[in-house]
């Protein structure tokens, strides 16, 4: 008899058929169960990010104040999509700081 195991969910299924594995897979617990998962799986990849970033700013390896240097010769951020847009009171896509 072949059951079929529900990471997600920690179960196991009467048995596996596709009609049984969709019906599972469509339901309300199972999808909780799918978002929590990556939610947490987000959480700690950001958790390790910040970790990681940190411990690069102790050891000196990232100066204090990235942004306090001029950004190099032609170098430009892009403005937020909703400003680059051709409105009135807006800039135009060649837009150039004066």
């Amino acid at each position: 008899l072949l059951r079929f195991y529900c990471d997600y969910c920690d179960t196991y299924l009467t048995h596996d058929s596709p009609s049984v594995r969709k019906t599972h897979c469509s339901g309300r617990k199972h999808k909780e169960n799918v978002k929590d998962y990556y939610q947490k799986w987000m959480e700690e990849q950001a958790q390790s990010l910040i970790d990681k970033t940190t411990a690069a700013f102790q050891q000196g390896k990232i100066p204090p104040t990235p942004f306090s240097a001029p950004p190099p010769a032609g170098a430009m951020i892009p403005p937020p999509p909703s400003i680059r847009k051709s409105e009135p009171g807006g800039f135009s896509p060649g837009w150039q700081p004066s």
